[in-house]
């Protein structure tokens, strides 16, 4: 950029993040250690810069960062303030549908949104599987969260958000057979959600698309992608939620590389749910 370009940039800069902070030319002279007229000539020359050393004063008192000021960036946040904004870390709480992930289904209402769980899908989960896994977590307040869960799982289906869904084969064997994280949970209720699942995945396809990889050959932490906006990794008690654009596209790529090595496709699922369901109790 022409030096002028720049100083005419930085003089605007420098004002508007004054007028912002409410700050007098005196005031910041004081915070940079310099003298008034410093100041002022900053505001008013055609050519003039600041050295490193007082661009970065500048920037520090009016908490700015200074690559803004000079042109060099176009947002005006320091650099700590953006990394803080593109990845936060929210408290996961054992519940479903949380606050966290309803304000972010709310965000992206029609994005389509990308999705590994954790165990079955809960947006897919009977009532009796629910209650199930979280009720001795969620205590006496089990029927309430449930309530509160069907509410937004009733809102989350009218907003015109498409659903893929990714997850390991082995998860739903595992639920067919009762075994591992499924030991206890009896014939008829998993009978019950996989007649679910056949029931939605045949019905709000392809608006829900699941697909089925293999653990063994590739894998995944859980994740969900809001459209472009956010991804987030569920690490257990908490989510890390990454806002650049960079991380998004790096897990939506994640994402689509496990439906392209998908043993099991959308259209293929209802029938292998069936073949599942038929060994039952077996």
């Amino acid at each position: 950029m022409d030096k002028r370009l720049r100083a005419a940039l930085f003089r605007t800069r420098l004002a508007e993040a004054m007028a912002e902070r409410g700050t007098s030319q005196a005031a910041l002279a004081r915070a940079c250690g310099v003298d008034r007229s410093t100041i002022s000539q900053l505001l008013v020359s055609e050519k003039r810069l600041p050295n490193a050393q007082l661009a970065a004063d500048c920037a520090q008192a009016l908490g700015v960062s200074a690559d803004w000021l000079l042109g060099l960036s176009g947002r005006p946040e320091p650099v700590a303030d953006l990394l803080a904004m593109q990845l936060t870390e929210t408290q996961a709480p054992r519940a479903l549908i949380d606050e966290a992930i309803f304000g972010w289904h709310q965000e992206a209402a029609g994005y389509k949104i990308r999705h590994v769980p954790a165990t079955l899908p809960d947006m897919l989960k009977t009532r009796g599987v629910v209650d199930w896994e979280y009720a001795p977590q969620l205590g006496r307040s089990a029927a309430q969260a449930i309530g509160a869960f069907e509410d937004r799982l009733a809102w989350m289906r009218g907003a015109r958000s498409d659903y893929e869904i990714a997850l390991p084969r082995h998860e739903l064997l595992a639920f067919a057979q009762g075994s591992g994280y499924y030991a206890g949970l009896s014939v008829a209720l998993r009978l019950e959600q996989i007649d679910r699942m056949i029931e939605l995945t045949e019905a709000l396809y392809p608006a829900l698309r699941v697909y089925l990889f293999d653990a063994r050959r590739v894998f995944s932490a859980p994740i969900t992608v809001f459209g472009p906006l956010l991804a987030v990794l569920y690490l257990g008690r908490h989510y890390l939620a990454f806002r650049d654009t960079a991380r998004v596209e790096s897990f939506t790529r994640h994402f689509d590389w496990l439906v392209r090595e998908a043993e099991v496709s959308a259209r293929d699922l209802p029938a292998h749910l069936r073949a599942l369901r038929a060994g039952v109790g077996q």
